[in-house]
């Protein structure tokens, strides 16, 4: 006779119940399975990025050059300084189309999948769509903060509740420091 499983399964179900509250959409969707399992979500999370691999370099680097019209384009479209767009990059992945933190954000801006989700980004490992995302994303946040990008960039690592809240961690402070001198180092070379 195996171990007593009960109390894993209720609370299993519990969180499945918690997670089809707020995020119903997932769930109800046509065209999406329903994944309850995070075995399922990481292998699907593992797929993408082997596809992201094959059709790219194996390490994932790329450069300034190779992205700057995609960069220069969403520079434009979202009315955000092309300097801090690439201070962004190199804080958050190194260039590195491929990265994946220790929390599961992915790519070159470093998109988490719910965050690429909202924003209709269906591969962060396509420099375009993530460097779309993420500059259409600090775009929201900098019009959410009414301009203070020093904010947007703490809402961009930490979470906009966070700074809402006053309760800005540590790291996403010295996140915002790296990325504002980076930044203003390119400005300065012009």
């Amino acid at each position: 006779m195996g171990p007593n499983l009960t109390n894993v399964t209720r609370v299993l179900s519990r969180i499945e119940e918690i997670n089809r509250r707020i995020m119903p959409d997932m769930y109800n969707s046509p065209t999406e399975p329903m994944r309850s399992r995070f075995v399922d979500v990481l292998n699907d999370v593992n797929k993408a990025r082997r596809t992201a691999n094959s059709r790219s370099n194996v390490s994932g680097k790329t450069s300034y050059v190779e992205l700057k019209d995609i960069i220069d384009e969403c520079a434009e479209k979202y009315n955000i300084d092309n300097e801090l767009i690439r201070a962004m990059i190199q804080v958050e992945s190194g260039w590195d189309t491929q990265a994946v933190s220790n929390k599961g954000a992915q790519g070159l801006m470093q998109l988490m999948p719910r965050t690429s989700a909202m924003l209709g980004v269906n591969d962060p490992f396509d420099p375009a769509q993530n460097i779309e995302g993420g500059v259409r994303y600090i775009s929201d946040l900098t019009d959410k903060y009414r301009g203070d990008i020093e904010k947007a960039l703490a809402a961009y690592n930490a979470g906009p509740t966070r700074v809402d809240s006053g309760n800005i961690p540590e790291v996403s402070k010295r996140y915002v420091k790296n990325i504002m001198a980076i930044y203003r180092r390119l400005r300065e070379a012009g």
